[in-house]
């Protein structure tokens, strides 16, 4: 992955959030504070600007950017935990130029570590934690599997990781939510799809649409 292709995730990011932030706001009605959707619009339309204003960094430079974004600029839980995503993604990753599917790896599993850490959830918590988790594990896997493909594996390891954050998503619904907002609810959180997995989910639809548009 190099600059341009990290920009044009961040970006394909801020398209999807915008489209579905609607959705993500009645998802979060249900068992939040109404507002996930409108944090995130605001916080990915930030990270859009300062990108389009930003000099053409390499791909630390772009994840880093977006995370301090997203930390600054978003209310709530969802910027400091998707902000200290990206913000570790990028620190994990070479200082400079490009980032090969091995070490997209080990940053996106550094940023799922940054995630667990500040909200101090675990799988099975109903959080953005059940979307990442497995997006993560999947996307090792598929890498080492597929790292003889020309890409180095990147959109074998970017579907695989798209398709396991939405079965985590699916998989938030029947679960009693144990950490933020929602844990407030208590029994009355089960049967309510989490607002911050579906947002992962998102995040890593756009990788996989992203490296596939650029493979092809």
């Amino acid at each position: 992955m190099d600059a341009s292709q990290a920009r044009a995730w961040m970006y394909a990011v801020a398209d999807s959030i915008a489209a579905q932030a609607d959705h993500l706001t009645q998802l979060d009605a249900a068992i939040g504070d109404s507002d996930h959707g409108v944090n995130m619009n605001r916080g990915f339309t930030a990270v859009r600007a300062a990108l389009d204003g930003a000099p053409a960094d390499g791909v630390r430079g772009v994840f880093t950017l977006a995370g301090s974004t997203l930390v600054s600029r978003v209310g709530g839980a969802s910027g400091p935990l998707f902000g200290s995503a990206l913000r570790a993604l990028g620190k994990a990753l070479p200082e400079e130029g490009d980032a090969d599917t091995a070490a997209l790896a080990a940053g996106l599993r550094a940023g799922l570590e940054a995630v667990c850490k500040l909200g101090g959830a675990v799988l099975g918590d109903k959080t953005i934690v059940d979307a990442y988790t497995p997006a993560v594990d999947a996307f090792e896997q598929a890498a080492q599997a597929h790292s003889g493909d020309r890409d180095g594996g990147l959109a074998a390891a970017a579907r695989a990781a798209a398709d396991a954050a939405h079965q985590g998503m699916r998989d938030t619904t029947p679960l009693q939510a144990r950490r933020g907002r929602a844990s407030y609810l208590g029994e009355r959180s089960v049967g309510h799809q989490d607002p911050g997995a579906t947002s992962t989910w998102l995040i890593f639809q756009a990788l996989a649409e992203t490296v596939t548009a650029r493979r092809s």
